[in-house]
């Protein structure tokens, strides 16, 4: 490590709050706490954020929480968090969660500690891996693995069965990163049960939340014993992925070729061969399960308001016209997709929270002092339910919150789930581009049926996913004005065409962003 892990040294994610807040006791916690235990009285240790969702409202913008002997403070005001994303003050802090995956990525890109070199070094060789040029080249794979979904459905739609949505999302966003990035085929969709990796990733993100709940590691000796048969099983797996390329010569350029061949532009350095290891891992892992949470709550919103559906549908037949399959360009024009996408994600962010430390001593808010390396937990979910920026009605899931108009005249740093700052998620755009092009495509092809029984259940694992979410499925009947939409999504992108082409202002990004988003 770069720096000695001393008390001087930048603090880490096991740092309890009080030793960054000299007047910690002004901040409220939940009523009833307990000697030893802490504020645990009528908490559930499988749903922390829903919890805290639960106490912001009853305490406000700025709270804390004590867990055992670990004090956490929670900020979720818009005028608070935009404070704590001024770059010139705060910086990410690895907190507690993402502390706890450090056995698993160590110095990769999402667990880094701001002053290990290998962040800056990494971010600098891949950033160009998700450029226009590159997010062009992974369209045609894109459709490519969308296709073995729908092949899936429409076989499950014949049978007349109801579909594994997060289960299915999760194969599909596995195979398109492991696809795009690194050449791979997990087989997904051809296995009955979810492939080992993905057993070992759940099991590690689990392992990794649970450790929150508990007093000290020793309390979680056979889930410490498993947790590192699963990391074991995560490397092995990403140790064969490179070796085979290594023996193939390199691939088509894609993330892993620049992870091994790429010097950085300035000082000529490479990634170590332990830091690419660490790096696959962070990709395959936090390149699916995020978007695959957002596009099975997208998916879960739209079953329910068939209107939405309809408007959203009509959308992607007008954009889409008569393309058997949509091109590169295309994807960005369906804006009330985008908007449906970005409602699913304001209220259920599935990456719940980020943390930012002080980088020197400040007040907060002009009203709460920190010390120098002082942090909080910034609860994305309560940030996005911020009734002086939402409104009243902030629970309602509404796309058109995002609609050009009300997305200008809105505060910078209100909506969030992709982090704020230099640490923000690297990979925002190809969750986008993937999210909005397999809902269009979808929405093409099928009607969606609820199941009126079902109510929404979220389950935690650090990332956030619907839990239980059924549905069956019906193919959608060509008309002469309908377009494609009964035609199997298969085969590589098509040149769109003039009309497809688009212009500058149409790559694969927000249509319209305020300041500071």
């Amino acid at each position: 490590m770069a720096r000695a892990e001393s008390a001087d040294a930048l603090p880490k994610g096991f740092r309890s709050a009080e030793r960054g807040w000299p007047e910690l006791e002004r901040i409220p916690h939940p009523p009833h706490r307990i000697p030893l235990l802490g504020d645990l009285l009528g908490a559930s240790r499988r749903t922390p954020v829903q919890d805290s969702l639960r106490y912001a409202a009853e305490l406000g913008p700025i709270f804390r929480r004590k867990v055992f002997n670990r004090e956490f403070v929670f900020v979720g005001g818009a005028e608070l968090a935009a404070d704590m994303a001024d770059e010139t003050r705060f910086a990410k802090h690895v907190g507690l969660g993402i502390a706890n995956l450090r056995p698993v990525v160590g110095d990769a890109l999402f667990t880094a500690y701001n002053h290990e070199p290998n962040w800056q070094l990494a971010h600098d060789v891949l950033a160009p891996g998700f450029s226009r040029e590159a997010m062009a080249a992974y369209h045609p794979m894109m459709l490519d693995v969308a296709a073995r979904l729908t092949g899936h459905w429409d076989a499950e739609a014949a049978a007349g069965r109801a579909v594994d949505i997060p289960g299915d999302m999760t194969k599909l966003t596995l195979e398109t990163i492991a696809r795009t990035g690194f050449g791979h085929d997990f087989g997904s969709f051809e296995r009955a049960r979810p492939h080992p990796f993905v057993t070992a990733m759940v099991g590690t993100l689990t392992y990794a939340q649970r450790l929150n709940t508990v007093p000290s590691p020793a309390l979680l000796r056979r889930a410490t014993r498993r947790n590192e048969a699963d990391i074991a099983l995560l490397n092995r797996t990403v140790d064969d992925l490179v070796r085979k390329r290594r023996s193939a010569g390199g691939g088509e350029g894609d993330l892993l070729d620049r992870m091994l061949d790429t010097a950085h532009p300035s000082t000529g350095e490479r990634l170590s061969a332990l830091n690419v290891r660490r790096q696959v891992v962070t990709f395959l892992v936090a390149g699916h399960e995020t978007t695959s949470g957002a596009l099975s709550f997208a998916l879960h919103y739209l079953s329910l308001d068939p209107q939405l559906a309809a408007r959203a549908r009509a959308e992607v037949d007008r954009v889409w016209g008569d393309t058997a399959v949509p091109g590169y360009e295309q994807v960005a024009k369906l804006r009330c997709v985008r908007r449906v996408l970005d409602e699913a994600l304001r209220l259920w962010p599935t990456a719940p929270a980020f943390a930012r430390e002080a980088r020197a001593d400040t007040v907060l808010g002009g009203e709460h002092p920190m010390r120098r390396g002082g942090w909080a937990l910034i609860l994305t979910a309560m940030l996005h339910r911020d009734h002086e920026v939402w409104g009243p009605d902030a629970e309602r899931f509404d796309p058109d919150r995002f609609d050009a108009q009300a997305v200008r005249t809105r505060a910078p740093h209100t909506y969030k789930p992709f982090g704020t700052g230099a640490r923000a998620c690297i990979g925002r755009q190809f969750a986008l581009h993937e999210a909005v092009l397999v809902l269009g495509l979808l929405l093409r092809r099928y009607e969606l049926r609820p199941d009126p029984a079902y109510r929404l259940r979220v389950t935690e694992r650090l990332t956030l996913m619907p839990e239980g979410l059924r549905m069956r499925l019906e193919r959608r009947t060509r008309t002469s004005s309908d377009g494609p939409a009964g035609d199997p999504v298969s085969g590589p992108a098509d040149d769109p065409g003039p009309e497809g082409r688009g212009t500058p202002g149409s790559a694969p990004g927000c249509p319209v962003r305020g300041a500071g988003d």
